[in-house]
Formats: structure tokens, sequence, C-alpha cells
């Protein structure tokens, strides 16, 4: 496993559309263990693909909930519900943070 850079605001890679998965291999494994690394590194609950250079629509998230951490590979949102408004920041817009609406719920495939 291996800590990898977080781009920040202002990287083009974060703007991009990315591409889905199609192949479930061991560099999607090495990708996923590295972000997972990389996020708790950086003392993150989430970490996107392109937040780490890479063009795939993967993340990973653990907010310490019953789910630990949690390995989303080509998701896709089916339903949300309710909503919630708390502090949020972002690993790729380090020391900034904001208030910001979410839903309470998301059902993903």
């Amino acid at each position: 496993m291996a800590i990898r850079k977080i781009h920040e605001v202002g990287d083009p890679c974060l703007t991009k559309v990315c591409r889905p998965v199609t192949e479930f291999n061991d560099r999607l494994h090495e990708l996923l263990d590295d972000m997972a690394d990389t996020m708790y590194e950086a003392g993150g609950v989430g970490l996107a693909a392109p937040q780490v250079g890479v063009l795939k629509r993967v993340v990973v998230i653990d907010t310490d909930d019953k789910y630990g951490l949690m390995e989303l590979v080509n998701p896709v949102i089916v339903a949300i519900k309710g909503k919630q408004h708390e502090p949020e920041g972002c690993l790729s817009y380090p020391g900034k943070s904001g208030y910001v609406v979410r839903p309470a719920k998301v059902k993903i495939k």
C-alpha cells in the first residue's frame, strides 16, 4: 500500500469526467487500498479516485459507523431520503470547511 498525492483545487483532473471501471483486477485492488491509506493518513472520511489523479468511477468512504470502510466501484445513486446540514471539509480543499446540505440517506447500487 502507498500514500498517494491528493490533488487540490485548481487541478484539471478534479473537473474531468471519470471512466467506468471495466476490469476488476489487482490494479483496482491496489488503487482501492492506496486510496483508503491516503484517506486515513489525511484524516478524511471519503476520497474519490480523481483526488489521487485517477479518472475512474471509484470512491472509498469510512464514516466510522457500523458499515466501516466502503469501497464503491461504478456507484449509481438510486434513491435519496431526507436532508442533513453539517459542517464538512474536503481533502482537495485543505484547511477549508463549510456547512453543506446533503441527503440524510443515500441508496446506491
